[in-house]
């Protein structure tokens, strides 16, 4: 596998029963007797705008009773130093963080944070509060719209044989289900939202927090079988392949060979100097355009400056979104008012979408203020929002899974539209300070997420192929229409600046030949090997991708019952 898709390879530390993973400055798959109890324990250090500092990690200290990194922060004006220590004792294990601020500094979040793992949903959990009273609870089955528990000083839960208890020290926690943004975990934290942030840090203020974790009881016995079995139904047809204009800098390169997207997907945000710019570059493309309009707070009615700019282009659908307030980044009643209107007064008539600009979170906790009448629903997807790490990435396809299932849901039978799907966001939507804006009319510095920091080297690795068919295998529920993967070219890409095709090329290519076709859809057994196909004049074409490190053995059993088997490489895809 390649150099950055595997850049935070794990190295593993045990202690008696106790094992976990060192990933950079993250202890992963902390597991008791090898089951996985959390997900992750990490000490995080986040600025105002909820961008995370880097934790460099200086030395490692290792031992059969310890584990500690000494580490400091970097960037974003942090400069915090100290300690993450795990230590075990027989049935309990603890993780210290000791962090001192060197300088002063302002933040939402310092400290450590606990990630449980998804296999919990529906599990009973018992919830202590500081006062020292207990209250029966569960890990939502359900992706939930706001935090599931409140006001912690310690966890309990049993699961796959084993009592596990989780006390907090140092600060109160709370809960939140992190699948909203297709992470794999509910994440436990300090210090409650409901408290003022940012919140300063003092030059020489420490930052003390504990986990105790302590465990009984014995795992139940795990299933092994060196075959892997998917099982695929037929069902409505697969969904379209779409891609999002590309926000990189001029110069574009030139048109290259490939299939035609069934639209072309642009965000046009009209406080900005650029905003025609970017308009006549999607619409170069010759493809129908879904346009997402980001309204002006000092100026709303700029919007029928956007609808006349649309006479004449082949819109497929069309949408607005407040920037701030209330409803930031929905298209509630009032934005599809106005766009409605520009729309009558431009004469241009088109489909009208509504939904969330950002994750599924705004979707999940705001879709009520969504008008009716719409004709369709819109939201992105991006795995790497609380991580950058390859394991947050590789664990997000059955959580889109279930993003995708619960937002078929909630649009009641109008088609589901959903991306931009790309790694990293493709806009900050928890920035506290104004976005980034463009400084000439034209594109000679590019616009929206190129002005952020929105691309990832993995946009290049041969293994984002396979993580591209698993996801389109993931969120191809019947009731989404469109999937709309990545950018047309840019670091951000199907293609690099210079027009050279990444690796994911192919995987978009090959999902695009199957869209429109009746679908062949089936579950994961364990998230990392994924099966996607159609049908046509009685033939099956399926996709089938593995994310394991390992080569996996893959059997697929198509509707007829005829069984197609093939070994794949990790990181890799095959069409069968």
């Amino acid at each position: 596998m390649t150099d950055a898709w595997h850049a935070d390879d794990a190295r593993e530390w045990r202690s008696g029963r106790w094992s976990l993973e060192m990933r950079g400055d993250e202890l992963a798959d902390l597991a008791y007797d090898g089951r996985v109890v959390l997900r992750s324990v990490r000490a995080v250090v986040r600025d105002r705008n909820w961008d995370t500092a880097g934790l460099v990690v200086d030395r490692v200290d290792a031992s059969s009773l310890a584990l500690t990194l000494h580490v400091h922060s970097t960037g974003l004006g942090s400069d915090l130093r100290g300690v993450v220590r795990a230590e075990a004792r027989g049935g309990r294990l603890r993780v210290i963080a000791d962090l001192e601020s060197q300088t002063a500094f302002e933040t939402n979040r310092t400290g450590l944070v606990v990630l449980h793992p998804p296999v919990l949903a529906g599990a009973p959990l018992l919830v202590t509060h500081p006062d020292g009273a207990a209250a029966a609870s569960t890990f939502p089955a359900r992706i939930s719209a706001h935090q599931p528990a409140f006001d912690i000083s310690a966890l309990a839960w049993s699961h796959d044989g084993l009592d596990v208890a989780v006390r907090f020290g140092g600060d109160v926690f709370e809960m939140e289900d992190q699948r909203n943004w297709t992470d794999a975990s509910y994440k436990t934290y300090s210090r409650p939202l409901a408290l003022p942030f940012p919140y300063p840090l003092a030059a020489g203020e420490r930052v003390v927090q504990s986990i105790d974790i302590e465990v009984s009881g014995e795992p139940t016995a795990a299933d092994a079988d060196a075959v892997t079995r998917i099982r695929l139904a037929e069902g409505p047809a697969l969904p379209e392949i779409a891609v999002s204009a590309s926000t990189a800098p001029d110069p574009a390169p030139s048109p290259a060979p490939g299939p035609a997207p069934a639209a072309v997907l642009v965000e046009l945000d009209l406080a900005t100097r650029n905003w025609r710019a970017a308009l006549a570059r999607a619409a170069a493309s010759g493809a129908p355009l879904d346009v997402r309009f980001v309204l002006a707070d000092d100026d709303p009615t700029r919007i029928h400056e956007g609808a006349l700019a649309l006479q004449g282009l082949p819109v497929s659908r069309v949408t607005a979104f407040w920037p701030t307030g209330p409803a930031r980044h929905v298209s509630d009643i009032d934005a599809i008012a106005l766009l409605r209107e520009a729309l009558a007064d431009a004469g241009v008539q088109t489909r009208v979408v509504g939904g969330a600009r950002s994750h599924f979170t705004e979707l999940n906790r705001e879709h009520h203020r969504l008008p009716r009448g719409l004709d369709g629903i819109v939201f992105s997807s991006t795995p790497l929002f609380h991580s950058l790490s390859t394991a947050q990435l590789v664990e997000s396809p059955p959580i889109q899974r279930l993003v995708a299932t619960q937002g078929v849901e909630l649009a009641g039978g109008l088609p589901v539209h959903l991306g931009p799907i790309s790694l990293r966001p493709h806009f900050n939507d928890v920035a506290t300070t104004a976005p980034p804006m463009p400084a000439h009319d034209d594109l000679r510095d590019g616009y929206g997420s190129a002005l952020t920091p929105a691309a990832d080297p993995r946009q290049a690795s041969p293994e984002l192929a396979a993580w591209t068919i698993a996801s389109a295998a993931a969120l191809a529920v019947p009731g989404v229409a469109t999937l709309t993967y990545f950018e047309q070219w840019g670091p951000r890409g199907l293609r690099a600046a210079a027009g050279t095709a990444f690796p994911v090329l192919d995987a978009v290519t090959a999902l695009s030949a199957l869209a429109g076709r009746p679908g062949l859809r089936g579950d994961s057994p364990d998230g990392l090997v994924w099966a996607l196909g159609a049908r046509a004049d009685g033939r099956d074409t399926v996709l089938v991708a593995n994310l394991d490190r390992a080569p996996r053995t893959i059997e697929v059993e198509l509707p007829d019952g005829a069984t197609r088997t093939v070994e794949i490489a990790p990181g890799a895809f095959a069409r069968i």
